[in-house]
């Protein structure tokens, strides 16, 4: 495959992916409506039934954009695109598309054992493979803009994400009953850019 082609086709697919994927999650809720009906269960009893099924459907749905929020900032600084690139981009969509399936085992099952391994395991993966993607096109200018702050930006902070998902990954494997807890780590990566953004101007 020659080198160095367009990136668009690319990301239209990959955004088109990401859509399926995200709208997948709320089916078990969906199949839960008719379920309920027949066994003449009211409304409160439908929503008290399935707040594991809701929980784990709304912190899929943040996952999976928080994830695309930075796909889509690395894409935005990408002008071209190699096989390895693409290779990492297709396995970042496995983790995508494979997500609702430890979301219902996670509704289902709550926090038997390695229920919360599995789906932290899932989305570390896809924070791999965005560290994977980000480290590819910084050593490739061919592949980035000139003035990307990918080449300048440090290694840690493209990986904050992996290290607190791997952290979280690990509680959940000796604690499974606050492993998803441990996902609320993934608010101080974000934290910190604004907070290291705001120095950036006041200095």
């Amino acid at each position: 495959m020659p080198e160095n082609k367009s990136p668009e086709r690319l990301v239209f697919f990959t955004d088109a992916v990401v859509a399926i994927a995200i709208t997948l999650l709320i089916l078990p809720l969906a199949d839960a409506v008719p379920e309920a009906v027949a066994e003449h269960q009211s409304l409160t009893e439908l929503f008290s039934h399935n707040l594991a099924k809701i929980y784990s459907f709304l912190l899929s749905f943040a996952v999976i954009s928080r994830l695309w929020v930075v796909h889509h900032h690395v894409f935005e600084q990408v002008k071209s695109y190699n096989r390895r690139l693409m290779s990492l981009n297709f396995g970042w969509l496995l983790t995508i598309v494979l997500l609702p399936f430890p979301t219902e085992i996670t509704g289902l099952y709550g926090n038997e054992e390695f229920t919360s391994a599995l789906y932290i395991g899932t989305i570390l993966a896809a924070s791999l493979f965005q560290v994977g993607m980000v480290l590819v096109i910084r050593r490739d200018h061919r592949l980035r803009d000139d003035d990307s702050e990918l080449a300048t930006q440090p290694v840690l902070a493209t990986s904050s994400n992996a290290v607190v998902l791997a952290i979280a990954f690990v509680v959940a494997v000796f604690v499974p009953q606050i492993g998803y807890y441990m996902m609320l780590l993934l608010l101080l990566p974000p934290l910190a850019e604004r907070i290291r953004g705001a120095r950036a101007q006041v200095a």
